[in-house]
């Protein structure tokens, strides 16, 4: 572990640096609308590169599985809106088939981190009743020849989209 922030939005700048010369950019969310849904969120405006490629996969939140009701209760808001702003996501995710290669994935376990990889580094939160993953606070791990913390948590994402549904 290289680096604690008190949350997101204090790691913000060094999340857009990595992304901004990444290679490879993978997001682990509930719903993604203020990590790369919307027009203003953390990562989007870093997806379109005059050159190189960039692959993107983004694993999200099922809006019909039972672990979102129980996420929605946890943060106090409706079902209804929670699979709606997952839906949008996907949507927005999908408008940006013409200027990355993008994937979009539906997972249905309950989620527990929050996982934003560019290329050898991970930015990883967690979810829990009574908090958006935002608001955690946020590790900023390194590859390195023998951490476990980045190769535990590059696996794991592996192991959500291997058994996850994709969408886009």
């Amino acid at each position: 572990m290289v680096r604690v922030y008190s949350s997101q939005a204090s790691a913000r700048g060094e999340i857009r640096q990595q992304a901004r010369a990444a290679a490879e950019l993978d997001i682990l969310a509930v719903r993604g609308l203020g990590l790369i849904g919307l027009n203003d969120s953390l990562l989007r405006e870093h997806l379109s590169r005059a050159q190189g490629a960039l692959r993107v996969r983004v694993a999200l939140l099922h809006p019909e599985a039972p672990a979102l009701a129980t996420r929605a209760a946890e943060i106090g808001e409706s079902v209804e809106s929670l699979a709606g702003g997952v839906r949008l996501a996907e949507a927005r995710l999908r408008e940006l088939a013409g200027i990355c290669d993008i994937q979009v994935y539906r997972y249905a376990m309950l989620p527990t981190w929050r996982v934003v990889r560019t290329d050898r580094t991970v930015f990883v939160g967690a979810f829990d009743a009574g908090w958006e993953g935002h608001e955690s606070a946020t590790y900023k791990v390194m590859e390195t020849p023998h951490g476990p913390l980045y190769r535990g948590f590059r696996r794991m994402f592996e192991a959500v989209v291997d058994g996850a549904e994709r969408t886009v």
